[in-house]
C-alpha cells in the first residue's frame, strides 16, 4: 500500500481539484431551470421556459426572443440622422419596420410546414421568400393531389414498382407529377405566346408569381404571395419537376426564356433599398436558399438579425452548417446583429417559434380588433 497523503499534499491536490470559482452571482448568465409542470399545462409559458433550459432549447428561446426583437423593431427606435429625409416625420418613423426575408428548403413544403409558411404569407408577415424549385413545385402540386406520410425504412426498389417516391418519411405517387404536367404545360403555352406577342421578358420571380395566380388555391402559400405582392425567389428554378416540364415544353413547343439576371438584381435591390429600415433572416435548412438570402444582405453590409435552424454542421465548410459568425466574417450580417443558430429538425422547431411569435401577435391583432 502506498504511503498515506500527508496534509500539505492533499491542500495542494484539493486546490486543483476544486480551484476557486469566478462568482457568476449578479452577472448577465441565466439560472437554467426548465419548466414546473406541477403549475399545469401552459405552452406559452413552456416556450418561454426553454430559454433557461439549456442545450438547443435554449437556442430555440433565444431564437424566439430574436424574431420578436425583429418584429418589435421600428425606425423611431433609431436616432434621427440629418440625411433620413422624410424619416423624419415621427409617424413615418414609427410605421417603418424591419424587412424580413425567409428561406426555406423543399423538403419543409413537401412536410407540413407548408401551412405554417402559408400562414406567414397569407398575413404578410414577412416580405421576401427564398426557396428551391421543389419549394415551388411542392405547393402547387398539393392543390392537385395529397402527399402521403409513409416510413423512413420503407425499400426504394419496392416503392419504385409501385410508382411512389420517398421523401424522408413521405409518399408522393407518381400520378401527382402527371397531374401537376397537365396543368403547367398549358401555362407555360400562354406565358411563350406572351413573350412573343406582348414582348415579356420573364423571369424566375415572375413565373412563380404567374403559378400563384393560376392555381387559385387559399392553401398554396404562392396564391397568397401572389395576391400580396410578396416576392419568391428561385435562382434553381430548373432544378426539380419544374425543369423537368421546362424540358418536356421546350421540345414540345420551344422558344421560352427565363432570365435569371433580372432576379439577381431583384433580389439583390430587396436588400439594399432595405435602408433606412433593418432587415431580418429566418432560414430553415441550409443550401441555395441560406446563401441567397445572406449573399444579398451582404450588398447593404449585412443583415441586423439572423435565425438560422437546420441540423447541418460545420467541420465540412459548407455553407449550410456555418454558424453566424461566418457570414458574419464576410459581411453577410453585421457585426452588431442578433443571432442563433438552432440546431434542430425545422419541423419540430419553426412551428414552436411561429407559435410565440408571429402567430402570438396575429391573435392579439385580432382580438384588439374584435
Amino acid at each position: 500500500m502506498g504511503e498515506a497523503m500527508g496534509e500539505p499534499a492533499l491542500e495542494s491536490v484539493r486546490s486543483v481539484v476544486f480551484k476557486e470559482s469566478e462568482s457568476l452571482e449578479g452577472s448577465s448568465c441565466i439560472k437554467i431551470e426548465g419548466y414546473d409542470f406541477n403549475r399545469g399545462v401552459n405552452y406559452s409559458e413552456l416556450l418561454s421556459s426553454m430559454v433557461s433550459t439549456g442545450f438547443q432549447a435554449s437556442n430555440l428561446g433565444d431564437a424566439i426572443q430574436i424574431v420578436n426583437q425583429m418584429l418589435d423593431w421600428r425606425l423611431s427606435d433609431e436616432s434621427v440622422t440629418e440625411d433620413c429625409g422624410e424619416e423624419k416625420d415621427p409617424v413615418n418613423r414609427e410605421s417603418v419596420r424591419c424587412k424580413v426575408f425567409l428561406g426555406f428548403t423543399s423538403n419543409l413544403i413537401s412536410s407540413g410546414v407548408r401551412d405554417t409558411v402559408r400562414y406567414l404569407v397569407q398575413h404578410h408577415m414577412v416580405d421576401v421568400v427564398v426557396t428551391t424549385a421543389g419549394g415551388i413545385e411542392e405547393d402547387l402540386i398539393k392543390c392537385l393531389a395529397p402527399t402521403y406520410k409513409g416510413d423512413f425504412s420503407l425499400p426504394g426498389a419496392q416503392l419504385r414498382s409501385k410508382g411512389l417516391n420517398r421523401i424522408g418519411n413521405l409518399l408522393v405517387p407518381n400520378d401527382n407529377y402527371c397531374k401537376f404536367e397537365d396543368w403547367i404545360i398549358p401555362i407555360f403555352d400562354k406565358m411563350l405566346e406572351e413573350q412573343a406577342v406582348k414582348k415579356l421578358l420573364w423571369t424566375p420571380s415572375k413565373v412563380i408569381a404567374r403559378l400563384g395566380k393560376e392555381i387559385n388555391n387559399e392553401s398554396s402559400y404562392l396564391y397568397w404571395a401572389y395576391k400580396n405582392n410578396i416576392p419568391v425567389f428561385c435562382p434553381g428554378l430548373t432544378d426539380g419537376s419544374l425543369g423537368d416540364m421546362l424540358y418536356f415544353h421546350s421540345f414540345r413547343n420551344p422558344g421560352l426564356v427565363i432570365d435569371v439576371v433580372q432576379d439577381i438584381r431583384a433580389m439583390n435591390g430587396e436588400a439594399v433599398h432595405a435602408s433606412p429600415r433593418k432587415t431580418g433572416m429566418i432560414i430553415l435548412g441550409g443550401g441555395l436558399p441560406k446563401h441567397h438570402i445572406c449573399n444579398a444582405n451582404m450588398m447593404r453590409n449585412g443583415a441586423d438579425y439572423a435565425v438560422f435552424i437546420n441540423t447541418a454542421q460545420e467541420f465540412d465548410g459548407s455553407d449550410s452548417g456555418a454558424r453566424p459568425d461566418e457570414a458574419v466574417s464576410w459581411g453577410k450580417i453585421r457585426s452588431s446583429a442578433k443571432t442563433v443558430k438552432v440546431h434542430c429538425d425545422a419541423t419540430i422547431a419553426f412551428p414552436l417559434l411561429v407559435a410565440e411569435t408571429f402567430a402570438a401577435r396575429g391573435m392579439r391583432s385580432a382580438e384588439m380588433k374584435a
